[in-house]
């Protein structure tokens, strides 16, 4: 679904709540009980939110992304902005890798009119995308591809990983906790993610206002692995303060 900006102000009042009544978000969002239901509904229905008596909670928790159609929609706009924000900051004639989640398939969107790139990605979307560049020599691990959103993981991804020393890593998470921890959901992708960033020059993380504060169950980095962030609004407290402190540069897209 295409969410509108009142459903996403909804999304992120649940997110930061884990749970809330329809009469809270009415409330909270000056609308009535009728519209907040009819918005409810529909999330639901797109699998964004779980429906119980009298309210909704964000499904799946901290163990269970959402599925990677769903978060192609979620926040699409936002990740277009960053991408294009990364790829004014991106050279040209460099040597990179792209890691799995639809944040980093909006970059190579954005990178399509680069020259002299050298892509490694365990993505095959991204591979997909970044083929019709042809200025863009793309190289894909191996592994073993999951299903639901075409990500490559596994030792074997690992291993092949390791053969590479690149200029930058752009990295896309699932949350960024107010520890300073980078989290995602499946223990084998971040394993690889791992890998990316230990052969890696440079970290660029880019991920949109809903990862801050978002649970997920792995940890795959800390705030100072990462050189730079670029998101699309201004990180909410604690965040400011632990990106200084680590000595993360962030661009907020435009």
């Amino acid at each position: 679904m295409n969410t509108n900006p009142r459903q996403l102000l909804l999304l992120e009042e649940v997110r930061a709540r884990k749970s809330a009544t329809v009469e809270h978000l009415a409330e909270t969002l000056g609308v009535t009980l009728q519209t907040v239901r009819r918005d409810v509904q529909r999330l639901a229905e797109s699998g964004l939110l779980t429906r119980f008596h009298g309210g909704v909670r964000v499904p799946g928790s901290s163990v269970e992304n959402l599925a990677h159609t769903q978060r192609e929609t979620l926040n699409a706009e936002s990740k277009t902005r960053i991408a294009r924000a990364v790829a004014r900051q991106l050279p040209n004639d460099c040597s990179l890798i792209l890691n799995i989640g639809t944040t980093t398939e909006a970059i190579a969107r954005a990178l399509l009119q680069h020259r002299g790139l050298r892509v490694i990605t365990n993505n095959l979307n991204v591979a997909a995308i970044l083929s019709g560049n042809p200025e863009c020599e793309v190289i894909v691990t191996g592994g073993v591809v999951r299903t639901r959103d075409r990500g490559i993981v596994g030792e074997a991804t690992v291993d092949f990983i390791r053969q590479f020393r690149v200029d930058i890593a752009l990295i896309g998470i699932s949350g960024l906790e107010s520890d300073g921890s980078l989290r995602d959901f499946d223990y084998r992708e971040v394993k690889v993610a791992q890998t990316i960033i230990e052969q890696a020059r440079e970290v660029w993380l880019a991920a949109d206002h809903s990862k801050f504060n978002r649970p997920a169950m792995v940890q795959l980095a800390r705030l100072a692995q990462i050189d730079r962030l670029f998101t699309d609004a201004p990180p909410p407290e604690p965040f400011p303060a632990l990106l200084q402190e680590a000595g993360v540069a962030c661009t907020l897209a435009d």
